[in-house]
């Protein structure tokens, strides 16, 4: 998706994004659900993954953003796939509005990422009230 720098990580330094580069290629091979979304040109411009209910992953080329690609996704990850869960790293503001604006809310906090550095994450629920919510 580019060599760009996305906007959502500035709080990792560069040797985090090094890092977390070959977990997130291997999480893909994981995930249950993956749908991508390619210009005109046949570049992937956003894609998600879905795993037992859970989002995953959203990316979004940060030239993409502001274009509905993610509501796109999101809305997608819930109605074809009962998503209802999302966890989202606690110093990323501009992820953690998307979410809420989506209907999700924040249901817990946890002090580290699933790597166990220090990121917290909070884990998010989509309310059930929310547009395209699959009725529990």
């Amino acid at each position: 998706m580019g060599s760009r720098r996305p906007g959502y990580a500035c709080f990792l330094e560069e040797r985090d994004i090094l890092e977390l580069r070959p977990q997130v290629r291997d999480a893909l091979s994981r995930v249950e659900n993956l749908l991508g979304v390619w210009d005109a040109q046949e570049r992937l411009q956003a894609f998600f993954g879905v795993h037992e209910r859970k989002i995953e992953m959203l990316f979004v080329h940060s030239a993409a953003h502001g274009q509905g690609f993610g509501r796109a996704l999101v809305e997608h990850a819930i109605k074809a796939t009962g998503a209802t869960e999302v966890e989202v790293n606690e110093q990323n503001p501009q992820a953690i509005g998307f979410y809420e604006h989506m209907g999700f809310h924040v249901h817990a906090r946890l002090p580290v990422d699933g790597q166990g550095r220090p990121f917290p994450l909070l884990v998010m629920r989509l309310a059930s009230t929310a547009p395209g919510a699959p009725n529990e």
